[in-house]
């Protein structure tokens, strides 16, 4: 059931240092204290917003219950919707799938 996760697009490099390090972190999790993510549904409208004319991206499948951080649903004021976002770096077991976009 698609409920049961969430989406993180990231790049490549991104994702084999998280492998080197065993978790996954972002910048943002330093400068907000989360790391963005999205539903199923949000993904189109952030690669539409923040990725336009990018190339060389991967999508990670998040399985929400498996997460160790917390991960709440909050609001991002900038654009009126509510996204998850995950305090605190992913354990990498909790990631179930890589996808190239």
């Amino acid at each position: 059931m698609e409920s049961n996760f969430v989406y993180h697009v990231t790049t490549p490099e991104k994702w084999a240092e998280a492998q080197v390090k065993g978790q996954f972190e972002t910048d943002t999790l330093v400068t907000e204290g989360f790391i963005h993510c999205s539903t199923s549904a949000q993904v189109a409208g952030v690669l539409d917003r923040y990725y336009k004319g990018q190339e060389n991206l991967i999508k990670l499948k998040i399985q929400k219950d498996k997460v160790e951080r917390p991960l709440i649903f909050e609001l991002a004021g900038s654009i009126d919707e509510v996204f998850p976002h995950i305090h605190g770096p992913i354990n990498l077991d909790a990631i179930v799938e890589v996808t190239k976009i």
